[in-house]
């Protein structure tokens, strides 16, 4: 992908001058008809009202007839194509009037269909503007993504291109469209009368080239006010991402005048545009007015001396009346085309060649190995806790092996990133085998060393959607989604991949695997290895079940549950897990879910509030004389905890054991329960926010003591009402609690254990699932849970895992890649047995393959074979020195 050009003509005319120009040839054939419509009013009023067709005493005149005027160098004289047809004067009339109104029709056509192309047009090329911004931002150098905000480069591409993209489609077929059809009205008022035409023509040329003058200065402050905006954003999202460093300083006051003085400033910007646009306007709309003026005055001075019959004054006055919406649209375009020039330049600016890496273009074989040995010569390294640039010592080893990189600390976490090109050397060269890192290929250079360190980058999705995203290269066209004709075709005309992610990426046949499945039970293995079983088992428990219950596996967990039942049992501890029984009211589920007696189809309804607002649920509830009951029950829940949080900081522990309301919520209930009337019925607005605290109430958690044994025994009685009003016609289904189906709603651990863990036991969560996980295995259903925990979502940027588990999938991302350089940083410092493990698993995962390791500073170097020394302990004296 080429660099942008840096002016936005050429880049137009590079992408769309085949459509611009079939666009034009379409205008051009517009034109005959636009020029009939302007001369046929003064026949209407001329031959047809006031007779002049008729002024020798004839019945009837011709109408549609085709006469050809030859010239004098061709011979002179007319030829009679077609004669026409013969019309009294009324017919005449109804005639000429009807010709009028199909040449609008033909006219308005001929607007439609440009005005589509264009828009059409348009919309291709913001497609194609975004995709090139978008590959060019890959290819942003390290330098780069150091200098540019990522909100800002979003922002470019969401936001500022649109006019962009807009003003393509109207930048070369607009002016040539509108300046064909003011010229050729001027043309018209010419040919009708000199003197009107030089007095439109002196008009056309003040306001064409008075008013953009006027507005060069509107565009000068439009650029600041594009450059101020994208300054806020980028603002914004540094505060965004730095909020805990406000909290803890207490400086929001300060970020607030901050951004308020920003937004004062775009403030006054805008005011000083719609001072300049609304004069500049105010001056338009008085030189248009203007001409008419001279039209009656001149015209009917003409007309007067009979120079100028009342039909050509009349479609002086029709041609006049189109032609300052097309000069005023031109003005408009040219005021567009210098603001989107401007927006252009600092885009093109912003992903400038001088930001970008070299363009490389794909390999369809597979990349050349590197070799060996490893080279070091003449290196120096940036700093990167700022300091003067660092010597590193010249080196050379063999390959492959596993080399840990000496002496740990800063020197040695850079040079991990410029081997793994994340980062570039001031000077000097890395060499493997033939190679040099710095001018290797891309592709060969991400396909033969791999990088795991202790910030990976982690996308919204699944745990095996961030494993396998290094697999994730190019599709595997064999067996790929055919795509539709449309797609393709608007693919090909703006420049974007035909690619889709439907599409099969991962080459399972490379990977040594057959299928999806076998590819599972690998990435399993290779997490295991990491010691992530226990969370991958901990994540598939609370997954949904994926399984049906007449399925092989459906039938061995529905199995699995009666023996755990029995085994439970057997051990003394079947108090500890509340089975769901029909007739029973299971103290450790919420209200809620004891009503419905099983789990909400549409998963929006697992949340309180919107259960509570659901129309079906709260006519069952009236039904059995409930919701007054509940709302109440709210009530109490809210007043219980506006006593707790009285002087509860948000933050405090407090708001997640009582999750019932979040420190935001908080003040919305105060105002409600002070707004309580004193006797009767809540709104319906209260009653929802009541209702949803109630519905999410579990007695043993909580232990406000609002829910006695009466009232259970009413909530259970009122399950069949509450479900049958719940299968209506709306969807709101309920899947069922039965001891003999898996409910596909619940979690597998509840289809399991059939019931809900008693949590007052001490420690009974935990001797509930080590007791159920060995009856697990027995059934063959262990892996089978890991395998769903691989479906765990993550979260943006790994933020729903904990800190250790984000960077093993780093690490197990990069292995499972297979590269040749396996490069790590301080990742032992995440792994429970730290060295040993990175050995072990490097060992056995990539037994072919080199490691590459900066350790952490209390790493024990002594499991390491070899080591590459960086510095020499007189080098580290002599920095010292400096």
């Amino acid at each position: 992908m080429r660099a942008l050009e840096p002016r936005l003509f050429p880049y137009i005319w590079r992408y769309s001058k085949a459509d611009q120009l079939k666009i034009c040839a379409v205008v051009f054939a517009s034109l005959p008809f636009y020029f009939a419509s302007l001369d046929l009013p003064k026949r209407i009023v001329n031959d047809a009202i006031t007779g002049k067709a008729f002024s020798h005493g004839e019945g009837t005149a011709p109408f549609l007839e085709l006469t050809v005027q030859w010239p004098d160098a061709l011979g002179g004289g007319t030829t009679r194509l077609f004669e026409g047809f013969q019309l009294d004067r009324l017919e005449l009339l109804l005639g000429l009037s009807t010709l009028f109104l199909t040449l609008v029709l033909i006219n308005g056509a001929f607007k439609f269909w440009i005005n589509l192309q264009k828009g059409i047009l348009g919309e291709r090329m913001l497609r194609r503007l975004r995709f090139q911004l978008f590959s060019l931002m890959l290819r942003f150098s390290p330098e780069a993504q150091r200098e540019v905000k990522s909100s800002e480069t979003a922002t470019i591409i969401r936001d500022e291109v649109e006019p962009i993209g807009s003003f393509i489609g109207d930048a070369i077929v607009v002016p040539v469209f509108l300046g064909t059809q003011a010229a050729t009205a001027l043309a018209f008022i010419m040919m009708q009368n000199l003197w009107l035409g030089l007095a439109a023509g002196g008009m056309v040329g003040v306001q064409m080239v008075v008013i953009p003058r006027l507005r060069r200065e509107i565009i000068r402050l439009s650029r600041r006010r594009q450059i101020a905006s994208r300054n806020l954003a980028g603002r914004v999202a540094e505060v965004l991402d730095g909020l805990p460093a406000v909290l803890l300083n207490d400086t929001g006051r300060w970020e607030r005048a901050e951004i308020g003085g920003r937004l004062y400033s775009l403030y006054d910007l805008r005011l000083r545009i719609y001072r300049r646009k609304f004069a500049v306007k105010y001056l338009n709309n008085l030189l248009a007015q203007v001409t008419p003026f001279l039209f009656y005055a001149i015209g009917g001075y003409f007309a007067l001396k009979g120079e100028l019959d009342i039909g050509q004054l009349v479609a002086v006055l029709a041609a006049y009346r189109d032609l300052p919406p097309p000069l005023k649209e031109l003005i408009d375009w040219d005021q567009q085309r210098l603001d989107v020039e401007v927006k252009y330049e600092t885009v093109a600016a912003h992903f400038g060649p001088q930001r970008l890496r070299p363009a490389e273009h794909e390999s369809q074989g597979p990349p050349p190995r590197l070799g060996s040995p490893l080279r070091v010569e003449g290196l120096t390294l940036r700093d990167p806790q700022g300091g003067a640039s660092v010597e590193v010592r010249d080196a050379e080893v063999s390959l492959p092996q596993s080399l840990a990189l000496v002496p740990s600390g800063p020197v040695a976490q850079e040079f991990t990133r410029v081997l793994a090109g994340l980062q570039t050397a001031p000077s000097g060269s890395i060499r493997i085998g033939e190679h040099d890192l710095f001018t290797l290929a891309r592709p060969v250079h991400a396909h033969r060393i791999a990088y795991a360190g202790v910030e990976p980058v982690l996308f919204p999705g699944t745990l095996r959607d961030n494993i396998l995203y290094g697999l994730r290269v190019r599709p595997l066209r064999t067996n790929g989604l055919d795509l539709s004709k449309t797609r393709i075709n608007e693919a090909v005309k703006t420049g974007n991949p035909c690619d889709s992610v439907e599409d099969p990426w991962v080459d399972y046949r490379r990977l040594g695997v057959r299928d999806a499945g076998e590819l599972d039970e690998r990435l399993v293995d290779l997490l295991g290895r990491l010691d992530l079983g226990d969370d991958l088992y901990r994540f598939g428990l609370g997954a949904l079940s994926s399984v049906a219950h007449d399925t092989p596996v459906g039938q061995r967990m529905i199995a699995a549950r009666e023996h755990l039942r029995e085994h439970f049992a057997r051990k003394g501890l079947a108090d500890l897990v509340i089975p769901f029984a029909r007739g029973r009211y299971n103290d450790q589920a919420t209200v809620g879910e004891n009503l419905l007696f099983g789990v909400p189809r549409d998963p929006s309804l697992k949340e309180p509030q919107r259960l509570a607002a659901t129309p079906l649920f709260r006519q069952a509830l009236e039904k059995v004389k409930l919701l007054d009951e509940l709302d109440r029950m709210g009530v109490a829940i809210a007043s219980n905890l506006k006593d707790i949080f009285a002087d509860v900081p948000p933050g405090h522990p407090l708001f997640r054991r009582f999750s019932l309301i979040t420190p935001d919520a908080l003040p919305d209930y105060l105002r409600r329960l002070a707004r309580l009337p004193a006797e009767g019925r809540l709104s319906e607005a209260d009653s929802v926010a009541f209702l949803a605290l109630a519905l999410a109430y579990v007695e043993p958690r909580m232990r406000f003591g609002l829910l006695d044994e009466a009232l259970a025994k009413r909530m259970v009685g009122a399950r069949g009402i509450v479900q049958g009003f719940m299968h209506g016609d709306d969807g709101c289904d309920v899947e069922s609690y039965d001891p003999n189906r898996i409910n596909p709603r619940s979690t597998v651990l509840d289809n399991l254990l059939f019931g809900r863990i008693d949590t007052a036991r001490m420690h009974g969560e935990a001797l509930i699932q080590q007791e159920a996980r060995a009856v697990f295995r027995e059934f063959d259903l262990e892996r089978p849970i890991q395998r769903r925990g691989l479906e765990k979502d993550v979260g943006n940027r790994g933020q729903l895992l904990a800190e250790r588990v984000r960077v093993r999938i780093g690490l197990a991302r990069a292995i499972l890649r297979e590269p040749e350089i396996l490069v790590v940083d301080r990742v032992d410092e995440h792994l429970e047995r730290g060295v040993e493990t990175l050995l072990d698993v490097a060992g056995a995962t990539l037994p072919r393959a080199s490691l590459v390791a900066s350790l952490s500073p209390d790493a024990d170097l002594a499991r390491f074979p070899a080591r590459l020394p960086l510095r020499d302990a007189d080098t580290r004296l002599r920095s010292a020195a400096e």
